[in-house]
């Protein structure tokens, strides 16, 4: 590997550890040569989420249409014709040419990072799930060579698992989003318990609310179950990590639930000891896979 393209990978890492720690955690569960290709997966999505919400904060949203439209048909490009200039981007190409990931998933991803621009509101989950599989679900899709599986029901599984991820987030992250003038949550779903957008807007729990939202939490247990089943189709080796993701991503909706759906007051967050006994359960199953 060259000084450039260990660099690359090395920034990718970085940028896993410093914003993504819980995916970081996991990554450590994998062998050793699996895991710069998740990095370099993580590092171009985290990049592109950050031009849209942080490294271009103090720029009108057309400035960040362009300034994101502009790397992302770059890196598109390079993806296209096999090499990268980029710091994020060398390592990518390498991942996608080693592990022949389909270019429309980036080109998927790159769409939802657009609407972020764009659309504020999402008023059936079928409209809501259009920015889903862009924003999460290629994700998963991306990863599945990288993890290796036996079976084509473990797409079926990673797109469920995908789901799952993005509405545990969306659900805790209500708060913050209004903040940036966004809700990411069904709001004809909503209204079936009595819940309208200007109700979300006031962050006032109501029961109206707390029952809107247990809807949407028992949707992501459906999804992780799903998903369960299916992570026995991907290469042994690989599954203590992935189900240790499900748990440690999907509990946040356990964590919601024990602050009595306050999402408004307080952002879930997986305890220190729930992450450190998920981790030590998911080394322990490592290794027997290994030994196997």
């Amino acid at each position: 590997m060259s000084d450039l393209l260990q660099q690359s990978y090395d920034e990718c890492k970085r940028l896993n550890a410093l914003h993504g720690k819980t995916y970081y955690l996991a990554t450590l569960l994998l062998p050793k040569k699996k895991r710069p290709p998740v990095h370099a997966l993580y590092g171009f999505a985290r990049f592109a989420d950050e031009i849209v919400d942080d490294l271009a904060s103090t720029l009108s949203d057309q400035e960040k249409a362009d300034a994101l439209r502009t790397w992302g048909e770059s890196v598109l490009r390079d993806l296209r014709n096999g090499k990268s200039d980029d710091l994020i981007g060398r390592a990518l190409v390498d991942t996608v040419t080693k592990y022949s990931i389909p270019l429309e998933y980036f080109e998927a991803f790159m769409k939802s990072m657009e609407m972020d621009l764009t659309v504020t509101r999402y008023n059936t989950y079928d409209e809501l799930m259009t920015y889903v599989y862009g924003s999460a679900v290629v994700i998963g899709l991306e990863m599945l060579p990288i993890l290796g599986y036996n079976d084509p029901r473990a797409i079926e599984a990673a797109t469920a698992l995908g789901t799952a991820f993005q509405l545990a987030n969306f659900i805790r992250d209500i708060d913050e989003d209004i903040d940036r003038g966004r809700i990411y949550m069904p709001l004809d779903e909503f209204s079936r318990f009595g819940v309208s957008e200007e109700m979300l807007l006031q962050r006032t729990l109501t029961p109206e609310i707390i029952e809107a939202l247990k809807f949407q939490i028992a949707r992501v247990r459906e999804l992780q179950a799903i998903a369960e089943a299916g992570i026995d189709y991907l290469d042994p080796i690989s599954r203590p990590c992935i189900r240790a993701a499900s748990e440690l991503y999907c509990g946040i909706v356990d964590e919601i639930e024990a602050n009595g759906y306050d999402v408004f007051s307080y952002r879930a967050t997986t305890s220190q000891w729930r992450r450190l006994r998920v981790a030590g359960v998911a080394f322990i199953q490592t290794l027997f896979a290994r030994l196997r």
